[in-house]
């Protein structure tokens, strides 16, 4: 099977996934969700691993969904669809829950998906040209299977805006909303990641991996492990895939048309 992922080590306990599918900004299709997922895995249970970063092979973070990945959607009756959306919830589930602190080093675009992945990360640093969007409705569908994280992550006041406008927003508004930590020039984008790797290092493992636990206990939104938000998320961007609104926009994405309820 073809690695759509970069995986580099250090002897210091650093791991860098590097998302390899330029030539699709990195979109997602299940073979990456299943790689990155099982890479995921394996560096949470690896004691030698310190801290996991996060990051894209040239000029964008993640785009979401490939267009191939959509096409197959479009096909899925609701039982497939909702197996399909499992599989990206676990995934999100795994990154967000990684007992190793994680970094989101955005290198560029963060779309859909995208997004999920830059929320369910700890800390996020973008480059200051990146761009930011929950593209869903334009689509007749919702951003179910990541939204526990982005509603986490920037809050429901904010998430009204973003979800229901499809907007773009820049790496200095996602800063504002807190979405990302910071927003770096792209000859300082590493700095900032070296710096936040460097204070991790610095702290005892086992309290980092407590304070992460800790974090999850207190908050009010530690039902993000419960089962129940996975299935009922999944189970929703399932229905809307097979729906009429949701088949009408699919399609007219991939046929590079409007949709029905565009005037």
């Amino acid at each position: 099977m073809t690695r759509l992922l970069k995986l580099e080590q250090s002897a210091q306990g650093v791991a860098r996934i590097i998302l390899n599918r330029p030539e699709v900004h990195n979109a997602f299709n299940d073979v990456l969700i299943e790689q990155l997922t099982q890479t995921l895995e394996q560096l949470g249970q690896d004691p030698a691993v310190r801290v996991v970063v996060l990051t894209g092979e040239g000029h964008s973070f993640c785009a979401g969904a490939d267009l191939n990945w959509m096409r197959a959607m479009v096909g899925y009756d609701e039982a497939t669809n909702h197996a399909d959306a499992t599989r990206l919830a676990t995934l999100m589930d795994t990154l967000a829950n990684l007992p190793k602190p994680t970094i989101a080093r955005v290198n560029g675009a963060a779309y859909g998906g995208g997004v999920g992945l830059v929320a369910c990360c700890d800390m996020a640093v973008a480059l200051e040209g990146a761009s930011f969007a929950l593209t869903e409705v334009k689509l007749g569908l919702v951003p179910a299977v990541i939204s526990p994280y982005v509603i986490t992550a920037i809050g429901e006041r904010q998430a009204r805006r973003w979800f229901l406008t499809a907007e773009a927003m820049s790496a200095s508004v996602a800063e504002s909303i807190g979405l990302v930590h910071e927003v770096a020039a792209e000859d300082m984008l590493d700095d900032v990641v070296d710096g936040w790797i460097r204070a991790i290092l610095r702290a005892g493992p086992q309290a980092v991996s407590a304070s992460k636990r800790l974090i999850a206990r207190i908050s009010a939104d530690c039902q993000l492990r419960d089962g129940r938000l996975i299935d009922d998320t999944t189970k929703l961007i399932a229905q809307l895939r097979v729906s009429e609104e949701g088949q009408e926009g699919l399609s007219a994405f991939l046929e590079k048309r409007k949709p029905k309820w565009q005037l």
